[in-house]
């Protein structure tokens, strides 16, 4: 078990945001498999983001459980997902499993707009007064597949207003549970720079968790011999076993610089990790663990295996 901020979390396990987590039915078996113990659901925009079947699409490796995917976010608009949540729990009345909602946005205002929808979710559930809470917020900051918008994670100083909105929800709702979705970096300096962002903040931080990491952009597979590529596209995000060292070095060096003086006496030591990143067997999930996760979150094999996925993952 752990807690993160006032949601419960165990078995340790959960879904990173990702296709398969993307309507109903998905979300559905996510939260009803016994081996999960939080369901994540795709990154849903305001209005829906326009997916088209002939351009965004995800392909596996055929000599290694490794994907590459050109998708964007979900062509379902937040409403819907705040639908699909709402049914969920209370389908599931007796159930203290978390929904994780996540969700971007490029402005300020929009993204105010969409934690007022979330938190207006919230006060019909009475989820601020229940213990453990049951919905949780995530801000993916990492998509490298939209043309013209980088990922933000990698500069943060550009995620400042938008930060500074999460500071004030969480300041008028302690109990609203937020976290960052991580590109993956690869360099010491985008560390401290990403926790020079969070001690600009108010304390206390309102950052619970952070989810390291999301896919490496402008990666290429070839889909066969005679040159195709894998995505339509040609880039995308690479996934599964190729990100797995990448991640595990993400998620200890965040632990190794959460666990300094400075990062506590900002109030920074008590920031939860969900490592993700080729975490496709018992031992990848060890070894994130290992590195300093304190949930561990798989996609590629959960594509691959269903919710099955999750007893691979988790079943002594």
């Amino acid at each position: 078990m752990v807690i993160v901020n006032t949601i419960d979390i165990n078995p340790l396990l959960l879904n990173s945001s990702c296709a398969w987590s993307s309507d109903l039915h998905q979300l559905t078996e996510l939260y009803d498999a016994p081996y999960t113990g939080a369901v994540t659901t795709r990154t849903a925009t305001l209005a829906g983001f326009p997916e088209d079947d002939a351009i965004h699409t995800v392909a596996f490796a055929a000599d290694a459980l490794t994907t590459i995917n050109s998708y964007g976010y979900s062509p379902h608009p937040l409403e819907q997902y705040l639908i699909w949540v709402e049914a969920i729990l209370a389908a599931h009345a007796q159930s203290t499993k978390p929904i994780i909602i996540s969700i971007t946005a490029s402005d300020p205002t929009t993204l105010h707009g969409m934690l007022a929808a979330i938190q207006d979710l919230r006060a019909r559930l009475g989820d601020a007064t229940s213990a453990p809470s049951r919905i949780a917020v995530e801000l993916n900051t990492s998509c490298p597949n939209i043309p013209g918008a980088p990922p933000s994670g990698y500069t943060f100083s550009s995620l400042q207003p938008l930060l500074r909105v999460l500071a004030a929800a969480h300041a008028g709702d302690p109990t609203l549970t937020l976290g960052l979705k991580l590109p993956p970096y690869t360099f010491r300096a985008q560390f401290a720079d990403a926790l020079a962002g969070l001690r600009a903040l108010d304390a206390p931080c309102p950052i619970a968790f952070l989810t390291c990491t999301n896919t490496l952009g402008n990666a290429l597979l070839f889909a066969d011999e005679a040159g195709a590529f894998a995505v339509p596209t040609a880039v995308g995000g690479v996934a599964g076993d190729s990100l797995h060292a990448l991640a595990l070095g993400n998620v200890y060096t965040f632990r190794q610089l959460l666990a300094t003086a400075d990062a506590r006496d900002a109030g920074l030591g008590g920031i939860k990790i969900i490592g993700v990143g080729g975490v496709t067997s018992r031992a990848a999930a060890a070894r994130m663990m290992q590195a300093g996760a304190d949930v561990v979150a798989c996609a590629t094999l959960f594509g691959k295996e269903g919710v099955r996925a999750f007893e691979i993952l988790g079943k002594e």
